[in-house]
């Protein structure tokens, strides 16, 4: 008998037959013996229509409130699956994120988990109930209901399931699993049989969006199997786990990822002294603005240009907030630009092996396609392009790295 956490994604639980179909999936595996803790989203598009109600009745929500009422959403979908899996003869509890034992910060919108006291879930198991827990959501010290912001039932499931000991974490939405690419883009892109955390981690932090990249990173922190599969089809799906040896033996690619959501801004004329950097980042950093590349030109004359990329939506705050430094620090001028993506190749052992960087920028190249900015890490390469030829290069890139081939 083995622990499992399963979580199951808004289309999963989209409807009552969906809900009464993921039922008869946890009670199909509860018969083969396992324990079970299952981590619901909210239904379908449940979350975007409770903002909208919010933004009805008020144009500026508070933040405390509409914590609150967003984690209404996942409730539903709990308390309904409980009922379901009931139904079918199966003893189970639905419990509130606060109820499962998951403490958080009080950063509302986007909390982050502090600690997780399983002793209440751990009760239930041994008097042999499935658990069905609220994703997305937690309690502060103050009794405050947070929810935790993007991937945020992911977090719950791999943060319980590393608070359990559980064999595994297995995460169910609509796709089949990890794929060398977006299949919607490239229809020659692979399933992957499995991925190490530190590929997927660059994935899902350069646009794939199967999994998100604080689920990944807390599955590799405890070790956390992670195994994305599809609640629509018995089709094997993609472990996330540590690397094995045979990694060095294969296509050092991984995989292709892509993300729109870019926002660019660029300082021009930054004076080049001591504490330049932290007067224009600390301001964006106390906003909650994240910021992902940044690319700082060589000095001349004292002056550099800085560049940074932030998510689109977050551009003109995060240019508001730097305007005012940049006059002050006698910076010459902040430009913005949101028609760039990021298109990203990611494998395990780029580093130690040449000729992967010459071989993405000539595919590109030889697609028409320009390069704007380039960042890379040990197992990254990634190129700021024109939004609107992301298809083309990801197609691109997948026929030049033969990833169709495995």
């Amino acid at each position: 008998m083995a622990l499992v956490v399963q979580k199951y994604g808004g289309t999963s639980v989209a409807d009552a037959e969906r809900i009464k179909h993921v039922a008869r999936r946890v009670a199909a595996r509860r018969r083969q013996g396992d324990d079970l803790v299952v981590v619901v989203s909210a239904m379908g598009d449940t979350t975007d229509e409770l903002i909208a109600l919010a933004h009805q009745v008020s144009p500026e929500p508070e933040a405390r409130e509409l914590d609150l009422l967003l984690s209404t959403g996942e409730v539903v979908s709990c308390t309904l699956l409980a009922m379901a899996l009931k139904a079918l003869g199966q003893p189970a509890v639905a419990l509130t994120g606060a109820q499962a034992g998951i403490g958080t910060d009080r950063r509302y919108g986007r909390a982050r988990i502090l600690r997780v006291d399983p002793s209440r879930i751990r009760s239930h198991l041994a008097e042999g109930r499935i658990v069905v827990v609220a994703g997305f959501q937690g309690i502060t010290e103050e009794m405050d209901i947070t929810t935790l912001g993007r991937g945020g039932s992911d977090t719950t499931a791999v943060a319980l399931a590393a608070a359990l000991g559980a064999e595994r974490c297995e995460i169910y939405t609509d796709v089949e699993g990890i794929y060398t690419a977006d299949p919607r883009i490239e229809p020659r892109a692979r399933k992957l049989e499995r991925i190490s955390y530190e590929e997927m981690l660059e994935l899902a932090s350069q646009g794939a969006r199967v999994m998100h990249s604080r689920a990944v990173e807390l599955g590799w922190a405890y070790k956390v199997p992670i195994y994305v599969a599809s609640s629509f089809s018995d089709a094997p799906g993609t472990l996330i786990c540590e690397g094995g040896e045979e990694m060095e033996q294969r296509n050092r690619v991984m995989g292709i990822a892509h993300d729109s959501d870019v926002g660019r801004i660029t300082v021009r004329g930054v004076p080049d002294r001591p504490g330049i950097a932290a007067a224009i980042f600390g301001p964006l950093a106390e906003a909650g603005i994240s910021v992902d590349t940044i690319v700082q030109n060589a000095s001349v004359e004292r002056l550099t240009d800085l560049t940074f990329t932030v998510s689109r939506a977050d551009l003109k705050r995060a240019a508001a907030l730097v305007e005012p430094v940049a006059r002050e620090i006698g910076a010459s001028a902040v430009l913005t630009d949101d028609h760039l993506a990021k298109v990203s190749v990611v494998g395990a052992g780029m580093q130690s092996a040449p000729g992967y960087a010459a071989r993405m920028f000539r595919a590109l190249y030889e697609a028409g396609i320009n390069i704007e900015l380039i960042t890379t890490s040990e197992i990254r390469i990634t190129c700021l392009i024109d939004a609107g030829r992301v298809p083309e290069a990801v197609r691109a890139l997948h026929q030049a790295f033969e990833l169709e081939q495995g």
